[in-house]
């Protein structure tokens, strides 16, 4: 039976259904009769899975939740059946059909971001034994076991370095936008990227309990979280079924007429009520593609009206999420920018480091060739060495420059003191041994990035920023876009800790992030919105909603298409109330037939379709 069902509420059917129904009509009108009337196609096709649901309701569900549209509708089609108007049994049978393909197509939504999340977890890890090398399978690794991890591997564990030094890109886990320098004694995390040296952990979480493991946890709950829409004909079923048989009971004692009661029940069919939410939706859905904004579901939308506070990642979502040179500050009073510039370039050049990857690309962009170096000479994660020009050209960290024999003044300690409030990565250069100025790395923030917390904050929502950024760097891009609430330096767990937080507080949360760290917390808020554009898949498929532009200007412009769409959507169900208890006036009174209640209430359907193209072509600042 279950596949009987199954076959008759597929789109191609209910079409069939339609266009039988359509014939049935113009055949009657134009006098033609046929052995059989063509409207029993649409009965059964349409009503068939409708009777099944309404008993299965009735037997299966408990309470109230037994009483549903599809048995008030039952009641109708049967009834309609009954006194011979099959067009009125199929109409209300067919609308309803259609209403469930709408609502199906505005809910579904897709489930491959776990999977994808799942094959990012290492498959094996190269252990040590007795001085030793082997592979073994990352089911194999126990706690206490050492590892070797090469440069460009994933680590496979969460565990701490015991010997080496490295940087990691730990984006996957924190949403950074650089690699984080580590050596020993520092934690790595399972899923993160080796990035240079050669490194052995000792392993501190595996299986089940690895970052990335409960990352994918996470997901996974998040997503069972997520309940369907509810439907506004069901919940109004409970008093709709009785207050319809009640009236058709009433008719038909007073007016000793079927005709009339029928009519009532035919009238009194939720249909419009059906679909006023999603074609409402799917209205919307289509007015947000046209801004490159892909919503996934109905849910999403209508929660996005409610949203009275927005978290947004940092890396990626208020920035873009690369680094390049914001300040070069030359500090010994014989070097200038550009000279400062191609020094740096030049040493840099043959360095595989973001930062110096970033400067080189710069120096490129100011048509600053790098110079021909010689003796290149790199140390992990601290700096690197090289021969320009005749003189070794230092360019590292504070440590670096200390240990090199670099003595660094008052003058270069405050400069680089000022750089770190201003969450920036500061590169010495030196030359010859004597520091002769700073080059800063900063995230870019995106120009629009203030305007858009300013015109939330007009409509009344609230803005505060999560990320795994240290908190200088966080407060200070905070600052630059105008938001006043920060919460730093968090781990994906410690996201969606935040994020329940703010809900627990009372909040209707909206997450805005791009990486697979964010994840977790866009499926754990009420709305999870992605930039789709430069995000992750995995993020992509956690979220609600998803700015395939990377356009965050489209957040006030989602926020006030979902407030518009929850009127539309109030506006229809109380147009489709009217017209209905118009149309039981009209029944009851011997003014309406079967037919041409059906009809009536049909119009009903139209003007609820209509208004949702009216939100379609809306146009929304």
């Amino acid at each position: 039976m279950e596949n009987i069902i199954e076959f008759l509420e597929k789109k191609i059917m209910t079409a069939i259904s339609g266009v039988f129904l359509i014939l049935s009509f113009v055949l009657s009108k134009l006098g033609i009769a046929l052995p059989i009337d063509l409207a029993w196609v649409s009965v059964i096709v349409s009503g068939i899975p409708l009777l099944y649901s309404a008993v299965r309701k009735l037997i299966k569900n408990r309470g109230i939740s037994k009483i549903s549209s599809a048995l008030l509708i039952s009641v109708a089609m049967i009834a309609a059946i009954a006194i011979g108007d099959l067009f009125a049994a199929g109409e209300v049978a067919f609308i309803m059909a259609l209403g469930e393909i709408l609502e199906d197509m505005t809910t579904d939504r897709a489930k491959k971001g776990l999977r994808k999340l799942i094959s990012l977890a290492p498959t094996q890890g190269r252990r040590i034994v007795d001085g030793r090398e082997e592979t073994v399978s990352a089911e194999e690794i126990v706690c206490g076991d050492i590892l070797r991890i090469f440069p460009g591997e994933v680590i496979p564990v969460d565990g701490v370095i015991v010997s080496g030094e490295t940087s990691v890109d730990q984006s996957v886990m924190t949403g950074e936008s650089m690699p984080v320098d580590k050596t020993v004694g520092d934690q790595v995390y399972c899923g993160t990227v080796n990035r240079f040296g050669a490194i052995d952990i000792r392993a501190t979480k595996v299986g089940e309990d690895s970052s990335l493991q409960r990352l994918i946890r996470m997901v996974r709950e998040a997503e069972e979280k997520k309940a369907p829409m509810a439907r506004v004909a069901d919940k109004a079923a409970s008093w709709l079924v009785p207050a319809a048989l009640l009236v058709a009971v009433v008719t038909l004692i007073i007016t000793r007429d079927i005709r009339r009661a029928v009519t009532v029940l035919v009238v009194f069919c939720p249909c419009a009520l059906v679909l006023a939410t999603p074609t409402a939706i799917m209205a919307a859905i289509g007015q947000a593609t046209k801004r490159g904004v892909v919503i996934k579901s109905g849910e999403a939308l209508e929660k996005m009206g409610k949203v009275d506070i927005i978290a947004f990642d940092k890396t990626g979502t208020l920035t873009y999420g690369r680094l390049e040179v914001s300040d070069i500050i030359p500090l010994d009073g014989n070097t200038d920018e550009d000279k400062l510039l191609s020094l740096a370039a030049s040493a840099e050049a043959k360095s595989e480091h973001p930062l110096g990857r970033a400067i080189v690309a710069f120096a490129r962009e100011k048509n600053i060739a790098p110079g021909e170096s010689d003796g290149f000479k790199m140390s992990v994660g601290r700096g690197v060495c090289a021969t320009v020009d005749g003189a070794e050209v230092l360019c590292g960290g504070e440590s670096y420059m200390t240990e090199s024999g670099v003595e660094l003044g008052e003058q270069v300690k405050t400069t680089l003191a000022m750089l770190r409030e201003q969450g920036k990565a500061a590169v010495i250069v030196a030359r010859g041994g004597v520091c002769v100025g700073v080059l800063s790395l900063s995230d870019i923030i995106r120009p629009d990035a203030a305007d858009v917390v300013s015109r939330l904050g007009d409509m009344g929502t609230e803005s505060v920023l999560l990320t795994g950024d240290n908190s200088a760097t966080a407060a200070y891009f905070a600052s630059r876009a105008g938001i006043g609430r920060v919460m730093s330096e968090l781990l994906p767990e410690e996201k969606v800790r935040s994020i329940e937080e703010l809900r627990t507080d009372g909040y209707t949360v909206c997450m805005i992030g791009d990486g697979v760290n964010d994840a977790p917390a866009l499926g754990g808020a009420d709305v999870g919105v992605a930039m789709g554009s430069m995000g992750s898949d995995i993020a992509v498929e956690a979220a609600d909603i998803a700015l395939m532009n990377d356009d965050i200007s489209n957040i006030p412009y989602l926020k006030r298409l979902s407030v518009a769409t929850l009127r539309t959507i109030k506006f229809s169900i109380f147009l489709s109330m009217a017209i209905n208890i118009l149309a039981v006036v009209l029944s009851v009174a011997g003014l309406l037939n079967p037919t041409t209640g059906a009809l009536v209430h049909n119009a009903g359907s139209c003007f609820v379709v209509l208004i949702a193209a009216l939100l379609y072509d809306r146009k929304f600042k």
